[in-house]
This record gives structure tokens, C-alpha cells and sequence, in this order.
């Protein structure tokens, strides 16, 4: 018999971080495979500051009933960086007019709940309601189980990297946007939803 989680879908706080970091990390070093790399990951070092400080970042998370943080999602104001992303998808999404979702991670045995497509909902509101953003990027690598399937059915492709090797071996990227204001069918509430 599978026990049951209440979960709570919501902007993070401050007392999540440090959940939300272990989560992050545990993600890198046992999904990924390649652990910490300070030129990726900076942010999560500083999640405060990063994404709690600035008011056009945002953090989400979903927690336990008892307070565990199981899935998280970020949206910063960063575009793609080139190099190591081609340099006409930078100019495409230029930072400050772009928002990139990143840290869509739930822990595998929360997984098949809905918690990751309730965090990106999330952040898709709080990207519409920011005024400025005009762009929604994600990139992900496509080997991680369920992967992209899971971004095709939010997202658009804008470029398979898969043949550019643009990050190295072991790296199968495919670059995505979720059109904003698409309001109609959305569940998500910036206060937090229960489920």
C-alpha cells in the first residue's frame, strides 16, 4: 500500500531553502551524474539572494504536509548564455525581456502527482504578471527519463541541440518556449494550492 502526501504547491520561503538546495544538488550529483558545476549552478549556492531578493525571480516549491521540499522550480531573468548556447538563440531571448524556467526537479518517488506541470504553472503566471517578460526559454536534456515528453506537451521547440554536442558529451539538449499569456486552462494560484 502507497502512502498518500498531502502537498502544498507555492512560492518558496525562506525556511525552504535549504530543502529546496538539497533537493537541487542531490538532483546534479544522483539524476544528472555530473554533480556541481559553479559556472551552472551559482544560483544555487545564493537561492536567497538569487531568486528570493530579486522581485522579477522566483522560487517555487512543493512541500509535505510535514514541511519536506519535494519538487522545486526557479524563473530568473537571464537569457541563454553564449557560449555555451548558440549565439543567434541569445539574441533571440535577451536577458531582462526573457524569463528562463530552471530547476523543474521533483524527487522520483513524488513523482506522477502533477507537482512538476503545478510549478511550472506557477512560474508561467508569475512571468505573466511581471509586465516585462516577453519571452518563456527552458532548456533540457532530453535523456533524463520522461524529460521530453513532459516539455513537449507544455512548450514549443525552438532548436534540437542534440546534433550541436553544445554541452559536451552525455548532453542531449533540446531548447523550448512556453508561450505566455495562455491563461485559459491554467490551475495554478501564486498563493499556494493544495492537493
Amino acid at each position: 500500500m502507497t502512502r498518500q502526501h498531502p502537498y502544498e504547491v507555492r512560492p518558496a520561503r525562506p525556511e525552504d531553502l535549504p530543502g529546496a538546495r538539497a533537493l537541487i544538488l542531490d538532483t546534479f550529483y544522483r539524476e544528472f551524474g555530473y554533480g556541481y558545476v559553479p559556472a551552472w549552478h551559482q544560483d544555487v549556492v545564493d537561492l536567497g539572494p538569487t531568486y528570493l531578493d530579486h522581485p522579477r525571480h522566483a522560487l517555487f516549491v512543493a512541500t509535505t504536509g510535514d514541511g519536506e521540499v519535494v519538487g522545486t522550480t526557479a524563473l530568473h531573468s537571464r537569457g541563454p548564455a553564449h557560449p555555451p548556447h548558440p549565439a543567434w538563440l541569445a539574441e533571440r531571448y535577451p536577458s531582462g525581456l526573457t524569463a528562463q524556467l530552471v530547476r523543474v526537479y521533483v524527487r522520483a518517488e513524488h513523482r506522477r502527482h502533477g507537482l512538476a506541470r503545478q510549478l511550472v504553472d506557477l512560474a508561467v503566471e508569475f512571468a505573466e504578471s511581471d509586465g516585462g517578460y516577453q519571452h518563456l526559454y527552458l532548456h533540457t536534456n532530453v535523456d533524463i527519463p520522461g524529460a521530453e515528453p513532459f516539455w513537449r506537451s507544455l512548450a514549443v521547440e525552438v532548436c534540437d541541440a542534440r546534433a550541436t554536442g553544445e554541452h559536451g558529451p552525455g548532453f542531449s539538449t533540446v531548447h523550448f518556449e512556453i508561450p505566455l499569456h495562455r491563461s485559459a486552462g491554467r490551475t495554478g494560484k501564486l498563493a499556494g494550492a493544495q492537493i
